[in-house]
């Protein structure tokens, strides 16, 4: 049988091809198909309208469609793993939340978090809402902390999944205010606004990109919010530190990730795609109506931030023993 092995000067030339190809694709990209965009948390959500507005002016800004796909459960875990198993061409992005720094600390997930990923850039950044009903006895966080104090375990905060920010938000606040409360967990934003809207669940620390609007409509009600400043678009709200628990900050993010292999070139065009898409006065217009910031961070930048992220909520996790059981 004839030996068809090429000779090694052409099994180079061939690599270096290959080798050739791949670097112009990078330099391409995005070029020739649709960019899917995974938010693992289900549609009608805050990271959800964040990524839809987004999308759609990273879409305009490259000439390409970017689509948003929900793969909603675990608190994110889910639509990760999916990303984290995906081919690294730069075609299949993360947007995840800050359920990304939060679930290694609860969870044994089916990728790690800090090798099967690269940080590409933050998005946006979002103070949560504490809401209520509008028929809701509360009007104020220190009514419903008064409550709870008299009936231990008999009041009730949503959240949009077991380890999400909502949940270790409110953890941090029982822990810090001394009451208690049951969490009902819920798979995405939207269901766990519905119920509260409805008085099924007594309060939910909402992210402002899906409660916002609904404040401001009067379907939902505002006790406080996370942040260490008022919300502009919220004046008259106060701040959970004003309403008694000094030092009290909790800000959600969302940011962008690829699979870890992915060319730092693919990385860079990426991260400028989203920098140039977040510039457009009507993203931030958009954006701004609710109630997020723009960031558009550097990958080295929002890697920094996201390991910051791990290792507070990790800390946050043990020293209050919080688990998603």
């Amino acid at each position: 049988m004839m030996n068809k092995r090429l000779p090694l000067p052409m099994l180079l030339a061939a690599a270096g091809l290959c080798l050739a190809q791949g670097a112009l694709h990078a330099a391409e990209y995005p070029a020739g198909q649709a960019i899917t965009l995974v938010v693992p948390f289900s549609a009608g959500g805050g990271a959800d309208n964040a990524a839809r507005i987004i999308a759609k002016a990273m879409g305009e800004v490259s000439g390409q469609s970017v689509v948003v796909d929900n793969k909603a459960g675990a608190s994110g875990a889910i639509g990760a793993a999916f990303v984290a198993r995906a081919k690294a061409d730069g075609y299949t992005v993360l947007y995840d939340a800050s359920s990304f720094a939060i679930n290694p600390a609860l969870r044994k997930l089916p990728y790690d978090a800090a090798k099967d990923f690269i940080a590409v850039s933050q998005a946006v950044s979002v103070p949560n809402i504490l809401v209520a009903a509008p028929s809701s006895p509360y009007n104020s966080l220190s009514d419903y902390m008064k409550a709870a104090r008299e009936k231990p375990g008999r009041l009730t905060y949503a959240s949009y999944g077991p380890g999400s920010l909502a949940q270790m938000a409110t953890e941090l606040l029982k822990s810090n205010a001394k009451f208690e409360a049951v969490h009902v967990p819920y798979k995405g934003g939207a269901p766990a606004i519905v119920d509260v809207m409805g008085g099924q669940v007594d309060v939910y620390f909402a992210n402002a990109a899906s409660s916002l609007n609904y404040v401001k409509a009067g379907k939902l009600k505002a006790l406080a919010v996370s942040s260490a400043r008022r919300m502009p678009e919220l004046p008259n709200v106060p701040t959970v530190a004003e309403s008694g628990i000094n030092g009290f900050e909790v800000t959600e993010w969302n940011g962008f990730f690829l699979p870890a292999g992915a060319a730092p070139e693919t990385v860079k065009k990426l991260q400028e795609l989203v920098q140039k898409a977040l510039a457009l006065p009507a993203t931030r217009a958009s954006l701004a109506s609710l109630g997020l910031t723009p960031v558009g961070s550097t990958s080295q930048a929002f890697s920094t931030f996201v390991a910051a992220e791990r290792k507070r909520w990790d800390t946050v996790v043990k020293t209050n023993g919080i688990t998603v059981e």
